[in-house]
């Protein structure tokens, strides 16, 4: 009997698992994985960062805590620890209750949900990504319902530096209205980031075109080392009053790439259009994934809000 999926064809191999697999079938003694970022033992092997060991001893032998379901919108004290860390304790926009956290499944789920909430609520159809850009930014816009997924410049291969003058004459040149996604630090794939000075004028050009800005944040203190001054392009953007959204990813500054721990910060201009925007979003992940998981956003929760694992981490 022929199979109903008969004419299903075999789809392309994603390249970075498709080379994960290879480099652990391959039996050469000396060979070295460049191709996943993540933190690895002088062997080669994975290693979990000691305060993340940490805190799952103190929360294995916490008996008050259960499997319940979390709210929707995740787990409150993972959330606002994320906010936190992201914009800094004494941000204007956080003191004055204007900014909103969504635990989503990781960074991508992050940006996910941010395509849906644009796609639904603004009508949003055509987003700009860096060329080069991270390889499933374009995926997960199309799989979104994105009509155009346009490039600006960013990369001066023969210079080997940012390519100023071409990303912001491609901004210039965007459609009204559009979405362009960002890298807030240590930028994937190339590493180059803009100066302070540089931020600003993309910035100016993007609100110049009433461009929506998403910001993708997976390395927060990472580029520098220093999670402030990493940070510096997001708290700039809400110190100008601009209404945008981050995902946030503890994937690589954790080490939890399993866990898939990530939120979407949404930062507005008043707690009513907060809260606005947070129901919405509720119910586009109610029809994703319905609610997130615990451990990964509980482990981020208890290390980043108790001063002595803080400082450890």
């Amino acid at each position: 009997m022929a199979s109903l999926f008969a004419d299903v064809e075999v789809a392309p191999a994603i390249e970075v698992f498709a080379l994960t697999a290879k480099y652990n079938e391959d039996t050469f003694a000396e060979k070295v994985n460049l191709g996943v970022g993540a933190y690895r033992t002088d062997d080669g092997k994975p290693w979990v960062l000691p305060v993340v060991r940490n805190a799952e001893s103190q929360m294995a032998a916490d008996l008050t805590l259960n499997h319940e379901y979390l709210p929707v919108a995740g787990l409150p004290a993972y959330r606002e620890a994320a906010i936190r860390l992201l914009l800094g304790d004494g941000h204007p926009v956080v003191v004055e209750n204007k900014v909103e956290g969504i635990q989503t499944l990781g960074g991508t789920g992050a940006l996910r949900l941010a395509a849906e909430f644009l796609k639904q609520m603004l009508k949003k159809d055509v987003v700009y990504v860096s060329n080069p850009t991270w390889g499933n930014h374009r995926g997960i816009f199309k799989a979104a319902g994105y009509s155009q997924i346009k490039e600006y410049r960013y990369w001066d291969a023969a210079n080997r530096s940012l390519d100023l003058k071409g990303m912001l004459e491609d901004l210039k040149n965007s459609p009204d209205n559009s979405v362009v996604i960002l890298h807030t630090c240590a930028h994937n794939p190339t590493g180059t980031d803009p100066t302070e000075d540089q931020w600003k004028q993309i910035i100016d050009v993007c609100q110049e075109r009433k461009m929506f800005l998403l910001m993708d944040c997976a390395y927060q203190g990472f580029a520098s080392g220093d999670l402030d001054k990493d940070a510096f392009a997001v708290r700039y953007i809400a110190s100008r009053g601009i209404e945008f959204f981050v995902a946030q990813s503890f994937s690589k500054n954790f080490g939890l790439y399993n866990e898939r721990t990530g939120n979407l910060s949404i930062i507005t201009n008043s707690p009513d259009v907060k809260l606005r925007v947070r129901t919405q979003c509720e119910l586009i992940v109610r029809k994703m994934w319905s609610n997130p998981s615990n451990h990964g956003a509980r482990v981020v929760a208890t290390v980043l809000n108790n001063p002595a694992l803080y400082d450890e981490w």
